[in-house]
C-alpha cells in the first residue's frame, strides 16, 4: 500500500483541502486565539456518505447522507473547531460555493443549493472560549483550498489534543497496486482529538503504527526516562473531545458503497486511538469518492444477488483503513505545542529517527 506522490488526501484527483486559523503564539488554556476550520472541496460534486460512532457528535447535514435519501453528492465537507458553535463555518462555506456555482441547481440559473455537511471538535478551553470559528473562517478555508496544504497544529487541529498530548490535522493517500481496484487512489484527512491515548505507554511508539511498523514512519522506541515523562501526564482532563475526518477515492462508487467506506474508516480511527467512539467523543468519519479514474471491470465472479461494484468497495475499505490511521499518525507526529500541550515530537523526541523509507 504505497503512498500517492503527496501522501495527502489531495492525491485524489478533484478533492481539494484548505484551512483558515488563529493561533496567537501566548495562547494558554483560557486566554488567547487557538482555533479553526478545515474545508474539503470537491469542485463540481462528489458522492458521499458517512459514519458516526461517537457519543457525543457535533454535526450538519449528515441525515441528508443516509444513501436511502434524495441527494447523493456535496459540494464540500466542513472540519471546524469550537464545539457546536463550529457548525457556523459551514455558512461561510456555502457563501463561497454559492458565488463560485457550486451546488444543485433548482430552477433559474442563479438558483442553486450547495451540500456542505459539517462536523465539529470540542476544543474550547484551549486559548479563549467565546473566540471560534465563524462563517468567515469557513469562507476563507475555501477559498484557500487546493492540493498543497499544512498539517499539524493547523486549521481545525489548532487547539486539539489527543490524549494527553497535542493533536492536529493529519493526511495520508495510498494507490491500490492490484486487484479489484488496481490503480485507485485513497486518501484521508483527519482532525485527531480524542479522549483516548494516541501512542502504546509500554514503548512510547503510535499505535497507529502497527499495520506499516515504525520503520515506516521513521520512528524508533524512545528513551525509557522520556516513556516515563510522557506516561506521567495521564489522562486527558477535559469531557468532551472527538476526532473527526474524510476519507475519499477516486472510484466511481454509489451511496451505498461510500457508506462501507465510512465505516471502514472508523476501523481504521479504532486502530490508532485508544480507546476509540467512547462516550466521550463525537466521532465522525465522512467518504467521498469522484470518480475521475475509470476502474477495469472486475474479473471476481460475485452472485446476481450482490451489487456489482462489491469487489471493487471491499479492496478500497482496506486501504481506506490503513490510511485513516496513517493520517492520525501524521497528526500526531507534525504537532507542535500551543497552550503549553506538549507535542509527541517534543515530549518523546529520542523516537523520532530519520525520515521512514516509504513516507
Amino acid at each position: 500500500m504505497r503512498p500517492g506522490p503527496h501522501n495527502s488526501i489531495t492525491d485524489v484527483v478533484g478533492v481539494l483541502v484548505g484551512h483558515h486559523y488563529k493561533r496567537d503564539a501566548d495562547a494558554t488554556l483560557g486566554s488567547g486565539a487557538a482555533t479553526g476550520c478545515t474545508v474539503v472541496l470537491v469542485p463540481g460534486g462528489a458522492t458521499a456518505s458517512v459514519d458516526v460512532r461517537g457519543g457525543g457528535p457535533g454535526t450538519r447535514e449528515t441525515d441528508l447522507l443516509d444513501p436511502s435519501n434524495s441527494v447523493q453528492q456535496v459540494n464540500a465537507i466542513v472540519l471546524s473547531a469550537g464545539s457546536a458553535y463550529g457548525l457556523a463555518a459551514a455558512d461561510g462555506v456555502m457563501a463561497w460555493c454559492e458565488e463560485h456555482r457550486e451546488g444543485i441547481p433548482m430552477g433559474k440559473p442563479d438558483e442553486l443549493v450547495p451540500i456542505v455537511p459539517a462536523a465539529v471538535i470540542f476544543d474550547l478551553p484551549v486559548g479563549d472560549w467565546r473566540i471560534r470559528p465563524t462563517a468567515e473562517f469557513g469562507y476563507r478555508a475555501a477559498d484557500a483550498a487546493a492540493v498543497d496544504f499544512e498539517t499539524g497544529s493547523v486549521g481545525a487541529g489548532v487547539g486539539a489534543r489527543a490524549g494527553s498530548i497535542k493533536g492536529g490535522v493529519g493526511t495520508a493517500s495510498i494507490v491500490i497496486a492490484d486487484g479489484p481496484a488496481a490503480g485507485v487512489t485513497v486518501g484521508a484527512v483527519v482532525v485527531a482529538n480524542p479522549v483516548g491515548s494516541v501512542f502504546d505507554p509500554r514503548t512510547g511508539l503510535p499505535w497507529g503504527a502497527g499495520s506499516d511498523g515504525a520503520d515506516f514512519f521513521g520512528l524508533v522506541a524512545p528513551s525509557a526516562e522520556q516513556l516515563a515523562a510522557a506516561n506521567d501526564l495521564g489522562k486527558k482532563d477535559t469531557s468532551l473531545n472527538t476526532t473527526i475526518g474524510v476519507v475519499a477515492t477516486d472510484a466511481p462508487l454509489s451511496a451505498s458503497a461510500c457508506r462501507r467506506l465510512a465505516i471502514a474508516a472508523q476501523d481504521g480511527l479504532a486502530r490508532a486511538i485508544r480507546p476509540a467512539h467512547s462516550p466521550l467523543d463525537g466521532d465522525t468519519m465522512f467518504a467521498l469518492a469522484t470518480g475521475t479514474f475509470e476502474v477495469a471491470p472486475s474479473a471476481v465472479p460475485i452472485p446476481a444477488a450482490f451489487a456489482s461494484e462489491l469487489p471493487l468497495t471491499d479492496a478500497i475499505c482496506a486501504a481506506v483503513a490503513v490510511a485513516v490511521e496513517r493520517a492520525i499518525v501524521g497528526a500526531v507526529l507534525a504537532a507542535t505545542p500551543v497552550a503549553g500541550i506538549p507535542a509527541y515530537r517534543e515530549l518523546l523526541s529520542s523516537a523520532i529517527g530519520s525520515d521512514g523509507p516509504d513516507r
